[in-house]
């Protein structure tokens, strides 16, 4: 399995996907994980199931790994014989609660390049579990998650629980934008190393734990795929839904502020924007000049409709350059939040007024160009009527556009990375944006 990033990538940045080698006999490529908690009755039963059919239709050597939450029956025995009778079967002991703590503890101690968990009661088909892997394993993808409301998935449960799935996720969709169709689904994998990088990112332990590690994966641009499953619902699970979701609704707030402050640091998640070889090869492209165009074209055409709007409220009160002026001015500090944000991707408050003042620089040199083409017309024609006035800002704009972009790009939100030790050359680089 790759691990090391390409010399031309920031720190932090994960390499290209690439096909997992065929692994070496004994050599675990899948682990999963089953996260219990008095589970005397269900342990058992699950495991030599899961067990037996791993072994009759997995290709890769696999392990199963019994994450006990701190089980205060008989669940520690259970999963301790199990673990001595099959080959494979492992245990870790946690003392505090929470799937989410139980998750993160095994995950990151396991060198199975392919991590994935499942709830004991085995609601989901295990046919799903090598479609699950499968673009994990190719390259393909960074998470699978298995999801009971795609049209070809197969459900069985109540109403209520029904209910109450489809009503978190359109929560998910309108707060925090997901386009993942299933996150409470206990069936999800993910490679091992997005997890390193991604696992120290999520803080909850507990069921929003999921939640957190998709909507930052989503975010970040890696790819998630998703695999319909057959889910026959628990009639005796554990689990208190209305805790359940109250704790997941503060997490969704949590995560939604974090993201509306851009406190996370999802640049640790970048991937190369071509996975094949070649893409890696080029040299002198810019990089994200696409995508950077899209979203400067959009923050410029939304500034500019705001920028009218208050060009022709101050006109009311005062002459055409004064109203141009106050005009630019609010707009150009919005333009520059917005690109700084959307366009360039920097996150988080450091460099935020240095920006600013340079991006006010940049508004100078608009003031310059409009209040120029202003003076123009008002010399050629002394009554400019206030339609034309608003042709001739909308023809000044589009020209200090361009020159703004390329200000931009090459000045106020450079694409490079800074030493943070110069002088001596061997600082280790850091990228203020992802690529």
């Amino acid at each position: 399995m790759r691990t090391d990033s390409s010399p031309d990538a920031p720190p932090g940045t994960l390499p290209a996907r690439e096909h997992l080698p065929a692994a070496a006999a004994g050599t675990a490529v899948l682990d999963v994980v089953i996260p219990v908690y008095n589970e005397e009755q269900d342990l058992r039963p699950c495991v030599r199931r899961l067990h037996e059919h791993l072994t009759r239709t997995f290709p890769y050597a696999f392990r199963i790994t019994i994450a006990d939450n701190a089980s205060t029956d008989t669940t520690p025995l259970v999963a301790a014989r199990l673990a001595a009778e099959l080959p494979g079967v492992g245990v870790v002991r946690l003392e505090q609660k929470g799937r989410g703590r139980a998750l993160r503890t095994v995950w990151s101690a396991s060198e199975s390049p392919v991590l994935a968990y499942m709830d004991v009661d085995l609601s989901t088909d295990l046919n799903a579990l090598l479609p699950l892997v499968a673009p994990l394993i190719s390259g393909h993808s960074d998470l699978a998650i298995g999801s009971r409301l795609t049209r070809s998935s197969r459900v069985v449960r109540g109403p209520r629980r029904e209910l109450i799935s489809r009503a978190y996720n359109l929560i998910l969709r309108g707060s925090l934008h997901a386009r993942f169709s299933d996150a409470q689904c206990g069936f999800k994998a993910i490679r091992g190393d997005v997890a390193r990088v991604l696992l120290p990112l999520v803080e909850d332990s507990g069921w929003f734990f999921d939640t957190e590690m998709l909507v930052l994966a989503e975010r970040a641009g890696l790819r998630i795929h998703e695999v319909p499953v057959d889910w026959v619902d628990d009639p005796d699970s554990t689990v208190h839904i209305v805790r359940t979701a109250t704790d997941d609704l503060k997490g969704v707030w949590r995560i939604g502020r974090a993201l509306a402050t851009g406190s996370l640091p999802l640049d640790r998640l970048a991937r190369p924007f071509g996975d094949d070889p070649r893409d890696r090869e080029l040299a002198g492209v810019p990089r994200g000049l696409a995508r950077q165009l899209v979203g400067f074209c959009v923050v410029g055409l939304l500034s500019t409709l705001f920028y009218l709007l208050l060009y022709s409220g101050f006109r009311q009160f005062c002459g055409p350059q004064s109203a141009n002026a106050l005009a630019l001015l609010v707009s150009a500090v919005a333009n520059t939040a917005a690109n700084r944000r959307l366009t360039f991707g920097v996150r988080g408050r450091g460099g935020a007024v240095r920006h600013q003042a340079q991006g006010l620089v940049v508004f100078a040199i608009g003031l310059a160009l409009t209040s120029g083409s202003l003076a123009a017309l008002d010399a050629a024609d002394g009554h400019p009527a206030h339609s034309t006035e608003l042709a001739v800002l909308v023809t000044a704009n589009l020209a200090a556009t361009v020159l703004r972009f390329l200000l931009f790009r090459a000045w106020v939100f450079p694409d490079q990375r800074r030493p943070r030790d110069a002088g001596t050359g061997t600082g280790t680089e850091i990228s203020e944006r992802p690529r």
